[in-house]
């Protein structure tokens, strides 16, 4: 199992095998038997699908179906929601809507970075340009909505990229931007507004999470400059805790009852080192009464990742940085246990899979590490080979012009592992034209 990851939203599945959400937001248990340790283009690589435009989103998977977002054109102005088949890749079909906000097709601005949702009857998938349609399992538009007519076109310089999360009856979106922010959330049923919160606008790509709190679920939004908790059925706040900074990028994962990891980034040019230092920390919220009350257990000083989540597992929590640097705590105390550097930097959160983990490198080699205490390298898996990379569908040509924006454009060019999805039996790794599916064929043994 994932205990770190993975938390279950009740009544939003049935008994079937999913990776609903974003980071595994209320997924199945996974056999991690069934996964293989080691992969490479000619060892357990069951498929390879390749798709239209480009995404940054992560695969979600339903029973037997993934689903999968990218955007094409020169502005962005096809939006596709893809349904892959588990089994072979194949494409089952492809629902394609008008943007309802074009903007230039950029490597420095945000492509279909919102991952979905997954239930039993729908797919709920939200896009840069503010557009949030709802599917269902056979493609058929039920609703959509443009958060960017109802509320103004977004104007954040890289895009937005926050992904929904969703209770039984809601779907929950974050605006976190330099114009208006808010949370806000959507009726499954037929798109209507359930309740909007307004927030201070701030510039920051960071996701929600739908956590456990007091015994009652609660939106934690961690977001440039504040943590906040809010009620998923009225979006009241319930709390909010502001002594942090750099938290514009990752997404607050569970640690135990009342629990979960937050974590920031100093900047390109360390502009936030000093908030981000108190900002890498577990933190935990308890009710007294009609009060909230919020404190670091403890705080990871040296810890400092750019986009992978720190997660929990097995009793030691990890972090991940921009140059690859592997950082395990222990969960218990805050000590560090070691502090050791892998071969690729590590965009996609990492995945534990039962007494190892998953560090998925930006350029498409992933270590595998042994969980625990101490560093040790158990494979590194190419999922292509260095001179064969795959084809990247719609990178627009480099017509950047400040240097930042030039030195944006290289970071970003090239097939870049973006995101993972994994039930039983099955491993997915996203790039921005492709998704992989990782299995070991059925006559084999996973050892």
């Amino acid at each position: 199992m994932l205990p770190s990851v993975l938390f279950v939203a009740a009544g939003i599945l049935a008994n079937v095998n999913a990776w609903p959400g974003f980071l595994g937001a209320g997924a199945s248990a996974i056999d991690p038997a069934t996964i293989p340790l080691k992969w490479s283009p000619t060892e357990n690589l069951a498929w390879d699908a390749s798709l239209p435009g480009h995404g940054q989103s992560s695969p979600v998977i339903h029973g037997d179906k993934v689903f999968v977002t990218t955007v094409e054109g020169d502005n962005k102005e096809t939006c596709h929601t893809l349904c892959l088949s588990l089994m072979d890749g194949s494409l089952l079909w492809d629902h394609r809507h008008v943007s309802s906000a074009p903007d230039p097709n950029s490597v420095y601005i945000s492509r279909a970075a919102p991952t979905p949702v997954v239930d039993d009857q729908h797919v709920f998938a939200f896009f840069e340009c503010g557009d949030l349609v709802a599917l269902t399992h056979d493609g058929t538009e039920v609703w959509s909505e443009s958060l960017s007519k109802r509320y103004g076109k977004f104007v954040n310089k890289f895009g937005l990229s926050s992904s929904p999360v969703q209770t039984e009856n809601a779907v929950i979106v974050l605006v976190d931007d330099e114009g208006q922010s808010c949370l806000v959330a959507f009726s499954k049923a037929d798109g209507s507004l359930l309740w909007k919160t307004d927030r201070s606008s701030r510039t920051s790509w960071s996701s929600p999470s739908l956590l456990t709190i007091a015994g009652q679920p609660q939106v934690i939004v961690s977001s440039a400059g504040s943590v906040d908790g809010y009620d998923p059925l009225t979006g009241r706040q319930l709390w909010t805790f502001t002594d942090v900074g750099g938290n514009t990028g990752t997404t607050p994962l569970p640690a135990g009852p009342d629990q979960f990891l937050i974590a920031a980034s100093p900047g390109r040019s360390g502009e936030n080192s000093e908030g981000a230092k108190k900002s890498n920390a577990l933190m935990q919220v308890s009710r007294d009464g009609d009060d909230w009350k919020v404190a670091r257990v403890w705080t990871a000083t040296e810890a400092t990742p750019s986009w992978a989540s720190p997660l929990i597992h097995q009793g030691h929590a990890y972090w991940v940085n921009r140059v690859g640097v592997v950082y395990c705590i222990d969960a218990a105390t805050g000590e560090q246990r070691y502090a050791e550097r892998i071969r690729q930097s590590c965009w996609a959160t990492p995945l534990p899979l039962g007494d190892r983990i998953c560090f998925f490198g930006k350029d498409g080699l992933t270590t595998v590490l042994a969980a625990g205490p101490v560093f040790r390298e158990l494979a590194a898996n190419v999922l292509w080979p260095a001179d064969q990379p795959p084809t990247d569908n719609g990178t627009p040509k480099p017509d950047e012009t400040s240097a930042e924006r030039k030195q944006a454009s290289a970071m970003f060019s090239g097939p870049t592992q973006y995101g993972v999805a994994a039930v039983s039996g099955s491993l997915l790794i996203r790039t921005g034209s492709h998704v992989y599916c990782v299995r070991v064929p059925a006559s084999r043994d996973t050892k």
